[in-house]
């Protein structure tokens, strides 16, 4: 019998192979025409995904010279705005004020991408339509079916489901796989990373 770790690590194998070669081409290209245009990219995930947004902001600034933002990085609005106003509209009114554009993007991390119906990470579905209002474009990483982040998204990875009671772990672990592979990118990349120029 296969220990967790080998489980694991098989299942990860698996989800490589199943990767959408051409979704995650749709995102570099979408990403990459996004930022040639100077629109500014929106970072948007909730829990374990603000980490990605926060990190992933970092990346596509300094490798990639793409003008990018995470709302969940100023932790005093986050928190005012949730409990003045509720979560559900914690980003799409930060979005607002930033004066989003249809020269913009959004970039969802995020496991389910969403759901009003089911009534989770409704403050990322409020985000998106927002986009969707201004004709800005909608970028996704997510698990699952992909949730409303799928159905709306301009380009959209969702990664594959290979174990159902490891769909969050395997989702947000590629989530930061998918987000490399993009900012070294050739379509993206501008910038070297510092450990690839010391001998």
């Amino acid at each position: 019998m296969a220990s967790f770790t080998e489980q694991f690590l098989k299942e990860s194998a698996e989800i490589i192979g199943k990767l959408d070669v051409a979704s995650i081409e749709a995102l570099a290209h979408g990403l990459g025409k996004l930022r040639d245009d100077g629109g500014r990219l929106f970072i948007l995930g909730v829990g374990g995904s603000a980490g990605h947004a926060s990190h992933a902001v970092n990346d596509f600034r300094k490798l990639c010279g793409l003008e990018s933002y995470a709302p969940t990085d100023n932790v005093s609005e986050l928190t005012a705005r949730t409990n003045d106003e509720g979560w559900d509209t914690t980003f799409s009114e930060w979005l607002k004020v930033s004066r989003l554009a249809n020269t913009d993007g959004l970039l969802i991390f995020s496991v389910g991408g969403g759901n009003r119906e089911k009534n989770v990470s409704v403050n990322l579905v409020r985000s998106i339509e927002l986009a969707k209002e201004r004709g800005a474009k909608v970028f996704g990483v997510v698990g699952r079916d992909g949730g409303t982040t799928k159905q709306l998204a301009d380009a959209c990875v969702v990664i594959p489901t290979v174990a159902a009671d490891r769909v969050t772990p395997h989702t947000e672990g590629f989530a930061a796989v998918v987000w490399h592979l993009l900012v070294s990118h050739p379509k993206l990349a501008k910038n070297s990373t510092k450990w690839e120029s010391v001998k």
